[in-house]
């Protein structure tokens, strides 16, 4: 007797269709290209919007064949899918010599002339990590490359609404064209956050420039701004407390050592900026600038500080003494710091009890995180201050460093101390303390 049942079908045929973008989503170009083969419902999964809304591109500044098929792939999605995009990002990687970075201006160039013809949803860019201030950058190939940037922001000014120029290193004049591109057809700018840390070239007295402030004052509706505190002046502060007070939600500032931060800024500044804009978070990333001089002169009382970072890596000097920073600067911020990072080569002092005491005194205090010459037993007070109730940290990240090579002596201590306070560790905290030796 001859079946005449149905051949079995596979369950993926009767798969939703909303689960089968879904596997779509985490599988690669080549891999979505022979996916679209199958059938009919899996090759207009392949052409879902959805799919190709986010993309990044690496650049990776190698010679090799597969950053030459990274610069097809990328010329390829925007011939094919541009008209979906909606958050591009750009990486450029270590380039090694003035032919790739030629090789990626006109890339760049052939990319940013298809958006501009199929796109109309681009609401997020980034390009981060130019670094135009190296030689590997020829003049005629930096300014062709910044003048095709500037037209295609001037392009899509309208609807973006974020930016991330990070570590690009131009010169004032050059840094300040590209931002006015933002605002080239109505003065004003709305975009919403931009990130314009190391932005400009190092050792720029940005503070001081009134084609910066001019230019910062098109911006009328920023909710997150990054950069660095070089940038930052009495000026500026009115600046943003006249145009985005309404909408200016978090300012994240670096400091670094090679950048001027030597201006001195009234803490009336802040205050007013505080008072109009309430909802205002800053937070404040010092890179080996330590000295309490200087730090005094930035760390004003008005500012409404929400984190702390001070780092100076593995470097250390007789001057950079932490005592003072700890016992009288940062206590001024006991009602409002939620995280603290340090990263110091303390080697010189012990700071266990005034860190210790900082951390009890910052009442909304949540996330710590130290890499310091300190001793084991400065965790074991931590957690059981935190056991009873005294501080309401959730993440504590401890990196210990000693001078010694041997650590198992400390290592045991720690893992004592674990089993001690394991049932806070394991339920109610983000935990992770180990010993580094420093030699």
């Amino acid at each position: 007797m001859e079946d005449d049942s149905k051949p079995e079908q596979s369950p993926w045929a009767h798969l939703p269709d909303v689960c089968l973008r879904h596997v779509f989503h985490w599988l690669d170009d080549r891999d979505r290209s022979h996916a679209a083969l199958v059938c009919k419902k899996w090759n207009w999964a392949m052409h879902s919007g959805s799919l190709w809304r986010s993309r990044t591109i690496t650049f990776c500044g190698q010679p090799s064949r597969e950053d030459t098929l990274e610069l097809q792939r990328a010329l390829w999605y925007v011939k094919k899918f541009a008209k979906y995009l909606v958050c591009l990002e750009i990486r450029l990687w270590n380039p090694y010599n003035t032919a790739f970075t030629r090789k990626f201006q006109v890339t760049l160039r052939g990319l940013f002339s298809h958006l501009v013809k199929r796109n109309n949803c681009l609401v997020s860019l980034s390009i981060k990590y130019l670094a135009l201030d190296r030689l590997i950058w020829r003049n005629v190939v930096r300014a062709q490359f910044l003048k095709n940037l500037a037209t295609f922001l001037k392009r899509v000014s309208k609807r973006l609404d974020y930016l991330n120029l990070k570590g690009a290193r131009v010169t004032l004049e050059e840094g300040c064209e590209l931002l006015n591109s933002l605002s080239y057809l109505t003065n004003e700018s709305f975009l919403s956050e931009i990130n314009i840390e190391d932005f400009f070239s190092l050792h720029l007295p940005v503070y001081s420039s009134t084609l910066f402030h001019q230019t910062m004052s098109k911006f009328h509706s920023l909710v997150i701004l990054t950069f660095n505190y070089n940038c930052i002046s009495d000026d500026l502060l009115n600046i943003l407390g006249e145009h985005s007070a309404h909408s200016l939600c978090t300012l994240n500032i670096k400091c670094h050592i090679h950048d001027p931060h030597g201006q001195v800024i009234r803490g009336v500044s802040w205050a007013n900026l505080a008072k109009r804009a309430p909802k205002l978070n800053v937070n404040i990333f010092f890179e080996r600038v330590m000295k309490h001089d200087h730090l005094a002169r930035i760390l004003l009382v008005e500012i409404p500080v929400r984190s702390i970072s001070l780092r100076s890596c593995y470097f250390t000097h007789p001057d950079w003494t932490m005592r003072p920073t700890l016992t009288n600067l940062l206590p001024v911020y006991w009602h409002v710091l939620q995280k603290l990072t340090l990263e110091l080569n303390n080697d010189h002092e012990l700071l266990d009890d005034e860190l210790l005491q900082l951390i009890l005194s910052c009442k909304r205090m949540l996330f710590l995180k130290v890499w310091a010459f300190l001793s084991v037993t400065f965790v074991e007070r931590l957690l059981q201050n935190r056991a009873e109730g005294k501080c309401i940290l959730t993440t504590i990240k401890v990196r210990i460093y000693t001078a010694r090579q041997e650590t198992s002596e400390e290592d045991l201590l720690l893992c004592n101390i674990y089993r001690k306070f394991k049932y806070l560790i394991d339920s109610e905290l983000n935990y992770f303390v180990i010993t580094y030796p420093m030699v």
